[in-house]
């Protein structure tokens, strides 16, 4: 008999077990949206505007008439070369334009008397044509001295030299005493304009060809031109930056292309040269799905899939679903799905642990109030079923 009741005990307590509910999953509703792709890219910046400040006529510097590191206006003298030759060219040009310009009075007057003497034949014609050429010779030779007489006091100007542009100008190339020449190699000065500034960035040519496919294809769309910085020092440039153009032709060394963004600078934070990292979403994806990070598994290969609430059973119940994904950046605190969820589909973001394909489900919404940490009560503690709570029964 008291076997008999040992054994009735036995099959309730596993009646008991087999009741147990199905636990409650939190899920959230799948829906595309358009998700920016990023794009970082290393870069360096580039002054706006670059000018070597050359002479363009020979001659010994006599003075520098500018501060070192300081800010110039274009035409503003910055070296006096020796004029002294140069203002007795002017001198000794206008001189030849007087002396022309009285010969052609002469010629010009002499013609004119003889204009009427031939053509009453009191004179040769021949005599009148001759006077009138040469007439036209001695205007002919005015205009070629007025002429070099321009060039003069062009080759005076030059002696002073001007900043070819507006910005900082570098240091002196040259000193006081040296010989410039128009000729020369080395510039005797460089001026920057660093307000605006470039920043000239570096793309794999085949990224770049990749995206242009995507986005003659319809998976993609334009991305904003809009840049922002990071300094080489981690911090972020306060000013934003707006994409110019893309080259089209390869660095054969390198495999890259270069694009070039241009940045205000007002207050000078940009130096030419600097190293920084330029940050833009370069196209947006249109039918990417944004998925809680902690809604994405990985199994042991590296490959993603999410878990999802199934269609009802027979019986009326919701079971787990496993389905793989595609899933290769992150964007904020979400993953970028790119394949593998279509709009409606239920993910479940809450009760994961352990949670099974197939296994039996109450889905409720991410945001209802729940609890999918605890076994729910009225189980046998100690058992493998989904949820249990470990410190239960004994």
């Amino acid at each position: 008999m008291g076997a008999v009741l040992l054994a009735g005990c036995g099959k309730s307590e596993d009646e008991g077990k087999g009741q147990r509910p199905p636990p409650k999953v939190g899920f959230i509703v799948a829906a595309p949206s358009a998700v920016p792709q990023p794009v970082t890219l290393g870069g360096r910046t580039v002054a706006f505007e670059t000018s070597e400040v050359r002479p363009q006529v020979a001659g010994v510097i006599q003075r520098r008439l500018f501060t070192e590191g300081s800010y110039v206006r274009a035409g503003e003298p910055l070296f006096q070369i020796d004029p002294s030759l140069y203002r007795a060219s002017v001198n000794q040009a206008q001189a030849n334009v007087a002396s022309a310009r009285a010969s052609a009075d002469a010629a010009v007057v002499r013609a004119q008397r003889l204009k009427p003497l031939a053509e009453i034949q009191a004179v040769a014609a021949q005599d009148y044509t001759d006077a009138a050429a040469q007439a036209r010779v001695a205007r002919a030779t005015v205009a070629q001295n007025a002429a070099a007489l321009e060039t003069a006091r062009v080759n005076l100007r030059f002696t002073t030299v001007p900043a070819p542009i507006s910005g900082r100008i570098g240091r002196s190339l040259v000193t006081v005493g040296g010989l410039a020449s128009n000729s020369q190699e080395t510039p005797l000065a460089i001026i920057q304009r660093t307000d605006p500034m470039f920043v000239d960035m570096q793309q794999s040519a085949a990224d770049l060809s990749t995206l242009r496919r995507k986005l003659r294809s319809g998976g993609l769309d334009a991305g904003s031109t809009q840049v922002t910085l990071k300094l080489d020092d981690g911090s972020d440039y306060p000013q934003t930056g707006t994409v110019q153009f893309s080259e089209v032709t390869v660095n054969q060394e390198t495999g890259t292309v270069t694009l070039r963004a241009r940045f205000p600078n007002p207050q000078g934070t940009l130096l030419p040269g600097t190293f920084v990292n330029a940050v833009f979403n370069q196209a947006i994806e249109t039918n990417a799905f944004l998925v809680p990070q902690q809604a994405v598994l990985h199994d042991f290969d590296g490959s993603a899939y999410v878990m999802l609430v199934g269609p009802k059973d027979k019986a009326g119940g919701n079971k787990a679903a496993r389905r793989k994904v595609v899933a290769t950046r992150t964007y904020g605190a979400s993953w970028v799905v790119t394949s593998g969820l279509a709009r409606g589909d239920r993910i479940i973001l809450q009760g994961l642990n352990g949670l099974k394909h197939g296994a039996p489900i109450v889905p409720v919404p991410a945001n209802a109030p729940q609890d999918t940490t605890k076994a729910p009560r009225g189980g046998a503690g100690g058992g493998s079923g989904q949820g249990a709570n470990p410190k239960q029964g004994s």
